[in-house]
């Protein structure tokens, strides 16, 4: 499932770690995985990408405000 120069996840689709970790080395976007801080710790094994969405809001410790990011956030499970 070698998926080379990918530019976007599509939700409902499977790619693997490695897949996942050159896409986000290349590209301006968030992931969000149910697996916590081991996405990365098996290069092969295999998520679903269950969300897309435009942007997302976080609150700024700077000026206490909430902004909305236009970036690129995708949500992934193992599978």
């Amino acid at each position: 499932m070698s998926k080379p120069g990918l530019n976007t996840l599509k939700p409902g689709e499977h790619y693997k770690a490695n897949e996942i970790d050159s896409f986000i080395t290349t590209t301006d976007a968030v992931i969000l995985s149910t697996n916590d801080n081991q996405l990365f710790s098996d290069p092969e094994r295999e998520f679903r990408v269950l969300h897309e969405s435009e942007g997302f809001f976080e609150h700024s410790s700077e000026d206490g405000e909430k902004h909305f990011r236009e970036k690129k956030a995708y949500v992934v499970e193992k599978v």
